[in-house]
């Protein structure tokens, strides 16, 4: 599969991104806990149906940096990518 070009782009500057950068046990342990998560079916079921939306939409590969985004009364709308994944991160 190819490498997302969209991704990966920052350094990461939150706190947690510096914490898991310094502390090699730490990141180790979270990257095996969200190994176990994102691969339960919830997940998997999850990921698949936003990747089949987004490819009705015509919006799936295409690097138009748009992503199928729910809403809150549960509709899926076009919405930016930067947009979509920065909400509900636990910024403040």
């Amino acid at each position: 599969m190819a490498r997302n070009t969209l991704a990966g782009k920052g350094t990461g500057k939150s706190k947690s991104a510096k914490y898991y950068a310094k502390n090699s046990e730490a990141r180790k342990k979270k990257q095996a806990y969200d190994k176990k998560y994102h691969s339960t079916p919830e997940r998997k079921k999850y990921r698949a149906e936003l990747n089949t939306k987004n490819r009705k939409a015509k919006t799936y590969g295409n690097k138009d940096g748009k992503d199928m985004s729910h809403t809150k009364k549960g509709k899926l709308v076009k919405e930016k990518q930067s947009k979509n994944r920065a909400r509900n991160r636990g910024r403040k």
